[in-house]
């Protein structure tokens, strides 16, 4: 298919979008190719996503457009919630669908078993990742690793699962529902469980209902992402309301509000002491509004703000 540059014409300009797309992922889609199709879609300058989701996966992928992208680590930091199903009986080199068989049982888990250990899975656990996760060893993927037949030894962290409870259960399988802090392995938690039931298991299907303040009624399908409308007012319109603004991002964070001048100062990378009876007075990130304008994200020491990030929506 020929470009429009192949045809002798200009190619469309890049412009200027900021916000974030909620894309819900479809299954077979890489995380890298979706960006690219909102960068495609919006003829957007900049992009980037908050938190890889497998091609195996569907749901939640939040996708950073210009000024946005500033803000992707506070919405990488932020809870996520999963819907998965565990099919009982195979353990996988992968965890999941994609790997071949390691270990197979024909003992097969009642409901009552498998809520009898959720308790164990929840709260702050040690969790070994997968073999094949993009944990960094010597500075090779582990994915990588093992896919060249190494065997790839993860030590146990820290991880946080809020909530782990179960949407359904049959004599093949189990459908779980978690509530997790950065860092969590969801296959993780289907091998592990698997591996104390005695029975062994594997996430057959996955899917992300919310990553930070997003959740699923913004999400945006890849229909309505790339709809064909002839109209290019319409089209325009279309696409501005699929965006969520900047500060969407960062409604987990405390707010300040400061005057236009302290605005202007802080963009110019200076900081500022927040006066009067009525000035908060906090430790850690917040986000800086001049009235309705996202200013900047701040850090608080008592009365004094000083700039992390600055936003400007100049063009």
């Amino acid at each position: 298919m020929n470009s429009p540059k192949d045809n002798g014409q200009p190619r469309p300009k890049k412009r200027d979008v900021h916000g974030w797309l909620i894309l819900d992922k479809p299954v077979g889609m890489t995380s890298t190719h979706a960006v690219a199709i909102v960068k495609r879609v919006f003829r957007a300058k900049k992009a980037g996503h908050a938190g890889t989701l497998d091609p195996l996966a569907s749901g939640c992928l939040p996708i950073a457009l210009g000024e946005a992208t500033k803000t992707v680590p506070y919405v990488m930091d932020g809870e996520k919630a999963y819907r998965f199903e565990v099919t009982w009986g195979t353990e996988t080199t992968t965890d999941d669908t994609e790997g071949t068989a390691t270990k197979t049982s024909d003992k097969r888990p009642s409901r009552a078993e498998v809520e009898a250990l959720l308790p164990l899975f929840t709260g702050v656990i040690q969790q070994v990742p997968p073999q094949f996760s993009a944990i960094k060893i010597d500075g090779e993927r582990a994915y990588d690793l093992a896919r060249e037949g190494e065997t790839v030894a993860l030590e146990a962290r820290e991880v946080e699962i809020d909530r782990l409870g179960i949407i359904s259960h049959d004599d093949r399988a189990t459908v779980l529902e978690a509530e997790c802090g950065k860092g969590t392995y969801v296959r993780a938690i289907a091998r592990d469980l698997g591996r104390a039931l005695g029975c062994y298991g594997h996430v057959t299907a996955l899917r992300r209902t919310r990553v930070g303040p997003f959740v699923e009624d913004i999400f945006v399908s890849a229909e309505d992402l790339t709809r064909e409308i002839a109209d290019p007012a319409e089209r325009e319109a279309h696409l501005a309301g699929l965006i969520a603004p900047v500060e969407r991002g960062l409604d987990e964070l405390p707010s300040v509000t400061v005057t236009g001048g302290d605005a202007a100062r802080l963009r110019r990378g200076q900081g500022i002491i927040l006066r009067g009876r009525d000035a908060p007075v906090m430790e850690g990130h917040v986000t800086v509004f001049s009235g309705p304008d996202l200013v900047a994200i701040g850090d608080m020491q008592g009365a004094e703000l000083r700039p992390h990030r600055v936003f400007q929506f100049a063009g």
